[in-house]
């Protein structure tokens, strides 16, 4: 059996009250981040044990953080590191943009049918979610939640859950041919195949068509009419 993960995307539901919580633990996780990326790129110290020994009780202190989450921004943060030196084999700095808070499964937070249950920097506190789809990945048996990721976009909260389950694993003999597929934004798609060969579909007319909304959706949003609600 090989296993397979795929990445369950899900709304939260949050009241004005709560939403104060999650902005806050968000922006401040993101903000630890940041202070933790600086120290790195500076010592190009990424293990785990000596920037505890050296930024944890700042973490603790500066930002306010629990135990748990101080440790998860030194893992998310030498992770990033990971990925910018496997892809592109030189130190550059990451920035963490847009608040978010990474979550390990059962001990950050938890997900039934009915509610999603979240640690925050003043407790924890449990919230509805559109659970259309979600039903099936309940079966903990088959399904395994992973680390998680939660955002808050165009004002709307997200959880990104990682969902690994097995499938039965493919016959090498039935394979004549593999194909790499790539998204991006200026090529909607780049593909390259074990036969040395490339293909590029143009992203141009798609990317002028979001630009022409994005910029619609600016202008009605400054009407604040009914109409164009």
């Amino acid at each position: 059996m090989e296993q397979m993960t795929i990445t369950a995307k899900v709304q939260i539901i949050a009241a004005d009250t709560d939403k104060v919580l999650l902005d806050e633990t968000m922006s401040v996780y993101r903000d630890a981040c940041n202070y933790v990326s600086e120290y790195v790129f500076r010592t190009h110290d990424r293990k785990q044990f000596s920037l505890n020994k050296v930024l944890y009780s700042t973490l603790r202190e500066k930002f306010g953080l629990k135990s748990q989450m101080a440790q998860f921004v030194f893992k998310t943060v030498i992770a990033r590191y990971k990925t910018i030196l496997e892809n592109q084999n030189e130190w550059i700095k990451p920035s963490f943009k847009k608040p978010q808070y990474d979550l390990v499964w059962k001990r950050d937070y938890s997900l039934t049918q009915n509610c999603f249950s979240v640690n925050t920097l003043n407790g924890r506190v449990k919230l509805l979610y559109f659970a259309d789809g979600m039903s099936k990945y309940f079966d903990h048996t088959i399904y395994k939640f992973g680390t998680a990721r939660l955002v808050n976009k165009y004002a709307k909260y997200y959880l990104h859950i990682p969902v690994t389950y097995d499938v039965e694993e493919s016959s090498i003999s039935d394979i004549c041919n593999v194909v790499g597929i790539d998204r991006g934004i200026n090529f909607v798609v780049v593909t390259y195949d074990s036969n040395h060969k490339s293909g590029f579909v143009s992203g141009k007319s798609v990317k002028q068509k979001r630009a022409n909304y994005s910029k619609l959706r600016k202008e009605l949003q400054m009407r604040q009419t009914p109409s164009s609600r």
